[in-house]
């Protein structure tokens, strides 16, 4: 189970999830997936975005996450998505450079895939 998650990582981390709101689509399964990227030592905070909806269909369906792009100084970005519904979030990093953010753009995603 804890398999692609760096070593050194605490069990019970204080929140990290801030912003103007903290509501992240998915219900339970999105919020495992922000606690499962929350728990790596070198974010800081999650910042969810804006939820976005494409056509009309059933809500619900089939979570997916994964860590994209890295900016100048580290930080990140996630993409939830759930049935027509997806959710840019924000992750702020500990680190400062382009290269020690795709890496963990890397080490995140690998925690995703194993989940």
């Amino acid at each position: 189970m804890n398999a692609g998650i760096p070593a050194g990582l605490g069990d019970k981390p204080k929140s990290k999830l801030g912003g103007s709101h903290t509501t992240i689509i998915g219900e339970r399964q999105g919020k495992k997936l922000v606690a499962l990227i929350s728990r790596h030592p070198e974010i800081k905070k999650i910042i969810p975005s804006v939820i976005t909806v494409k056509g009309k269909a059933p809500s619900g369906g089939v979570i997916t996450g994964k860590v994209q792009r890295p900016d100048e100084r580290g930080n990140l970005r996630m993409l939830i998505s759930c049935g027509t519904s997806f959710q840019e979030l924000r992750i702020v990093t500990t680190v400062g450079n382009l290269l020690e953010g795709e890496r963990i753009m890397g080490e995140l995603n690998a925690m995703l895939k194993d989940e």
